[in-house]
């Protein structure tokens, strides 16, 4: 998986501590080496992780090693961005987009 920097990588393993039960909302990366707009994702997620520290916690998910945690969520296109808060997802994105966007998408969570 092409990490982003400053993203932590969660697995299956650890989705639980990590994720459903972390203090800050978490934006979830699901993604993969094959796909050309997880990659373009890295530096906005990079920004974003910097940006939002203390505020939003940012993560990434390789869907072909974690095929339980993809599962259990039905994630089926790459990238999808889901933001969990509380061990609930609260909200699910599909698709590449710009760092504005999706900073307006992530207002009402945040």
């Amino acid at each position: 998986m092409i990490k982003a920097a400053g993203v932590a990588e969660v697995r299956d393993a650890d989705f639980g501590t990590e994720v459903l039960r972390a203090d800050l909302p978490v934006l979830v990366e699901f993604t993969a080496d094959w796909c050309p707009p997880c990659r373009q994702m890295g530096p906005v997620l990079s920004a974003l992780a910097s940006e939002q520290d203390g505020r939003l916690k940012v993560v990434q998910l390789d869907v072909d090693t974690n095929p339980e945690t993809t599962n259990a969520y039905k994630v089926l296109s790459m990238p999808t961005f889901m933001v969990f808060r509380g061990g609930e997802p609260v909200k699910a994105m599909v698709g590449a987009r710009p760092r504005r966007r999706l900073l307006e998408e992530l207002a009402d969570v945040l």
